[in-house]
């Protein structure tokens, strides 16, 4: 059994995952919940990230922070999203290390592995080839994580795990038009086209690409699950420098069929124009979740129930999301 009166340090708790774990932690009675807005705590900051960890000195650490964003952000801001991402995993890892904290959940992403990986992607795929040019950067902030977490596992004995989610959506999402991922995206553009009454809507690229979504609730179960794992049973299904567990669905859709779907969801009537000039990304991104199903954990959300609940919260939050 967990003990939930250990000290939790939740880096990233206000983004769409660290506010679905928040909720999740709580619910499960854990009630040693340390947290910290960014403008309390930059995570870019050696010294001000050393001072926090000597201060509040967690058991157990769950990085969720990190700097994301779809195609349009990650080729417009590549720098950013290289180096705020590693200087934040350097920082966090090691300032828990350094205080004596021994078990750590590192949160990837699915783009780590390489552009054309045999589907569904094995954790095995790491490294293996070369990436999605479009999103490189931020896939190798993701790898370094990985090995900062198996590297000081090797050399001091801690116990630092890494979940890889797939393609992540839900409420507390950015539903910015141009730096959002694509199903916040597709729900913002399809509700104002609704509102227009507009005839069509423009989507980006063939509508071929295959992807995977998973609900951020079932990611945030996927969190809880691992990090409550035995490090006996961890390991049983993962190597020294191969550490690293996949979280999605085992299926996956067509950008078509996803934008098919979120337009009924949103009850948008028009017609759905692609737009081949913009690029589709990596052509299939499938994650193969056997070890995970092995340890007990599976997806509970279907994808038409998510995208509803998930435009049911944009309806309730148009406040908020019309500043972005």
């Amino acid at each position: 059994m967990a003990d939930k009166r250990k000290k939790i340090y939740l880096a990233g708790h206000r983004g769409m995952v660290g506010a679905a774990i928040h909720r999740q932690l709580l619910d499960a009675g854990y009630n040693n919940i340390v947290v910290r807005t960014h403008a309390e705590l930059d995570l870019t900051d050696q010294a001000a990230v050393r001072g926090f960890m000597d201060r509040e000195k967690p058991s157990q650490v769950i990085l969720a922070a990190a700097k994301v964003g779809g195609i349009h952000a990650n080729n417009s801001f590549p720098a950013e999203f290289i180096y705020q991402n590693l200087m934040v995993e350097a920082n966090v890892i090691h300032q828990a290390w350094q205080v004596g904290c021994q078990q750590l959940l590192f949160l990837g992403s699915s783009c780590i592995y390489p552009k054309f990986a045999e589907q569904p992607m094995r954790e095995s795929a790491l490294l293996t080839g070369i990436l999605e040019s479009t999103n490189e950067p931020y896939a190798i902030s993701k790898i370094t994580g990985i090995k900062l977490c198996e590297s000081y596992n090797r050399q001091y004995g801690t116990d630092y795990r890494s979940v890889m989610p797939t393609n992540l959506y839900g409420q507390n999402d950015n539903f910015h038009l141009e730096n959002s991922h694509v199903i916040p995206a597709l729900i913002r553009k399809f509700h104002d086209a609704k509102l227009a009454n507009a005839a069509t809507v423009s989507v980006w690229g063939s509508g071929k690409a295959m992807r995977e979504f998973l609900h951020v609730d079932d990611m945030a179960a996927a969190c809880l699950h691992v990090l409550e794992l035995d490090k006996v049973t961890y390991q049983s299904v993962t190597e020294p420098m191969l550490s690293h567990l996949n979280v999605g669905t085992g299926e996956d859709v067509t950008i078509r069929e996803l934008a098919e779907t979120v337009g009924k969801v949103v009850g948008f009537r028009g017609e759905i124009c692609w737009d081949s000039s913009k690029p589709d990304g990596t052509p299939r991104k499938l994650m193969d979740i056997s070890k995970l199903r092995s340890l007990g954990w599976q997806p509970k959300i279907g994808l038409e129930q998510g995208l509803a609940a998930t435009y049911q919260w944009f309806l309730e939050h148009q406040g908020d999301i019309k500043a972005q």
